[in-house]
């Protein structure tokens, strides 16, 4: 039977030998899109708490947000392993005594690994170091995850990510030379893109040899800017039928080496103006993989424009 995508519930099962559960750790803190240090007001699409909907308050201190979510998720879950997961904004944008506070109190039985969630250009070298010796000290695996959403830098631009592809690419270069892993977001609905950003999008994260990707279906939230420019009709959004088309597409081309966390985008309904098209999560990725299924298409299938495979006779005389 074919592999459609690289799994990341499997991949977690195969190195752990157990359940293993991501748990969402909120700290307080901001990002430099937001307070005026790079920009005011974010990305046009980021609400007023971040992407922190299922998470406990800042208020708790790291230790206690994971001892709490632990004992829910063990019981609910069956879960015996878990990764801590510094979820909301940019969570490098901390003076780097406080932040190495923070992640050392992550340290935990049960605690296999420590993602860390932040912008490209939020990142430098004494930063990375010390999470470099913690892993090792500490036998943790340690993810860095990225916002990328696209490589269209007209359309990084347009949403107000920032930051262009450069400063992407230098951050997964300088993670990789600390031997860390490394996780880019994406979104595959954005205004503006086609799929032609999408075939770039894959190639790029799979020439720079990405760990793992998070690949969102966007979804418009209330009293954002984003949200204001839909209410007003300012763009369309495309269809259920191309964001499927278009997360085939992507896959197709996306090394197989690569594992995929998520597929599609999620929040709750009494704070979005639009999410998945009034379809739940698990339907579309039933939807998709059935789809994938009857095209005979797999990740990785188009995979095959790295290290000069993409010149079919290279040793071809005239």
């Amino acid at each position: 039977m074919t592999v459609i995508y690289n799994e990341y519930s499997i991949y977690l099962k195969e190195r752990y030998h157990c359940k293993v559960y991501k748990l969402p750790v909120n700290l307080p803190l901001t990002c430099p899109n937001r307070d005026g240090n790079l920009s005011f007001g974010g990305c046009t699409y980021c609400g007023e708490i971040g992407t922190g909907f299922e998470m406990h308050p800042c208020s708790m201190n790291v230790s206690e947000q994971l001892i709490k979510n632990m004992s829910y998720i063990r019981k609910k879950y069956k879960a015996k392993k878990f990764i801590a997961y510094f979820q909301n904004f940019s969570n490098t944008y901390l003076e780097l005594g406080v932040f190495k506070r923070y992640i050392q109190e992550a340290i935990m039985d049960d605690i296999v690994g420590i993602s860390i969630s932040t912008r490209p250009d939020s990142l430098n070298e004494d930063y990375l170091r010390f999470l470099s010796e913690l892993g090792k000290e500490n036998n943790l695996d340690i993810i860095i995850e990225l916002g990328l959403q696209t490589a269209n830098y007209k359309t990084l631009k347009r949403i107000n990510r920032g930051h262009t592809l450069a400063e992407f690419i230098d951050a997964v270069l300088m993670i990789k030379r600390y031997e860390l892993d490394v996780c880019a977001h994406v979104i595959l609905n954005l205004p503006g893109d086609d799929i032609e950003d999408t075939v770039e999008t894959a190639k790029i994260l799979s020439a720079m040899g990405m760990d793992f990707i998070k690949v969102h279906s966007l979804y418009i939230l209330k009293n954002t800017q984003m949200g204001d420019e839909y209410l007003k009709g300012s763009f369309e959004l495309i269809t259920k039928e191309e964001y499927l088309l278009r997360l085939e597409t992507f896959l197709s081309y996306l090394s197989p080496d690569i594992v995929i966390q998520r597929l599609f985008g999620r929040a709750p309904e009494k704070d979005t103006l639009f999410s998945n098209w009034e379809t739940s999560w698990w339907k579309l990725r039933d939807e998709f993989v059935a789809s994938m299924n009857r095209k005979n298409l797999y990740q990785g299938i188009y995979f095959d424009y790295l290290g000069g495979k993409a010149l079919k006779n290279m040793n071809k005389t005239n």
